[in-house]
């Protein structure tokens, strides 16, 4: 029931990937990336949130994002930066970094993908032909974008720094990095699909990986997807979305009293479950504003609502626009 919650969410916040580089690197180097809403533009037009990440395919380095320890990267490991923070990509903690500017990510949007790029004694090479056959290191880079509002608790869940190592990864992942790898160098017909294809596989796997690395007594909305309660009730919720759930009714069918399933989502996502649910049928209608010409009065009953003007206010309240509203804004962003 929870891989199929997980999977809901997914599909409802847009989850995008593109790999944007191809980075050899010899001797002592080091990168520093901006954070990401300063290149989100650039790199994932129209996405609300962007995610970087790192895939080892060759040598080791080290991951390092401010108020927290670096950490070592190995031949086959993932990174990433869930809440999009500035970090460095570096040979040894403490090596001085090149900064990549935002103008030049923006200067650069353009070209051919994935862009190689060559670190060498802290000087970068964009887009100069790599002799990546004697490189110490190969990075495979990119991003991962997906919708924050209305409602996206998967994103809130994940840590500043998530590290997959390659011994946890599994033997499909390292044939991941493999493909990743040849696609960036070879650019046959589709590679950029194939690329963008693979880095959301990466994310998806990477998150149930965490979920599963998690301690018995994390909270937050991965935790809840594993606790016994919460998770058969997040199920229940995503699946009927449209049932007009009470918080008794919801209670019977997980086996708990009104109070102690109240208590339970409290504990792991801060939050009651009516007002989960409340956020989820927006979140909902919200990918149906946007993906459908359906009109708003529809999307009110698929999404559980009694009437278009209750869904209308609670989507106000929510996103701060009336979804008619929200919808035009939309298009015409779109349009511009």
């Amino acid at each position: 029931m929870s891989q199929d919650t997980l999977s809901a969410l997914l599909r409802c916040v847009r989850l995008r990937g593109a790999v944007f580089y191809y980075v050899s690197c010899w001797e002592d180097w080091a990168a520093e990336a901006p954070p990401a809403r300063e290149i989100a533009p650039a790199v994932l037009p129209g996405a609300e949130h962007v995610i970087e990440f790192h895939m080892v395919a060759r040598g080791a380095g080290w991951a390092a994002v401010s108020g927290l320890p670096p950490a070592r990267l190995e031949t086959g490991d993932i990174v990433m930066f869930p809440q999009g923070d500035a970090h460095v990509m570096s040979s040894a903690p403490g090596v001085a970094p090149a900064r990549i500017e935002p103008d030049w990510v923006f200067a650069t949007r353009n070209d051919p993908r994935p862009m190689p790029v060559a670190y060498h004694r802290g000087v970068r090479e964009p887009g100069a032909p790599a002799p990546v056959g004697d490189a110490d290191t190969i990075l495979v880079c990119g991003f991962l974008g997906c919708d924050l509002r209305p409602f996206n608790p998967l994103v809130a869940a994940l840590p500043r720094l998530l590290h997959l190592p390659a011994a946890r990864a599994g033997d499909w992942v390292a044939r991941v990095i493999d493909q990743a790898a040849r696609e960036s160098t070879e650019r046959r017909p589709g590679s950029d699909v194939v690329l963008e294809r693979l880095a959301e596989m990466m994310f998806v796997d990477t998150a149930r990986r965490y979920l599963e690395g998690l301690p018995d007594d994390a909270t937050g909305w991965l935790a809840g997807l594993r606790d016994r309660y919460v998770g058969r009730a997040l199920a229940l919720l995503h699946e009927r979305p449209d049932r007009a759930w009470t918080i008794d009714e919801l209670g019977r069918e997980v086996g708990l009293s009104r109070s102690a399933l109240h208590e339970r989502f409290m504990q792991f996502l801060a939050e009651p479950p009516m007002h989960y649910l409340a956020n989820w049928r927006i979140q909902l209608g919200s990918r149906l504003l946007r993906e459908s010409n359906r009109t708003v009065a529809a999307i009110a009953q698929e999404v559980g609502y009694e009437s278009e003007a209750a869904f209308s206010r609670a989507f106000k309240r929510l996103v701060g626009l009336p979804p008619a509203t929200w919808r035009r804004r939309l298009y015409a962003a779109l349009d511009a």
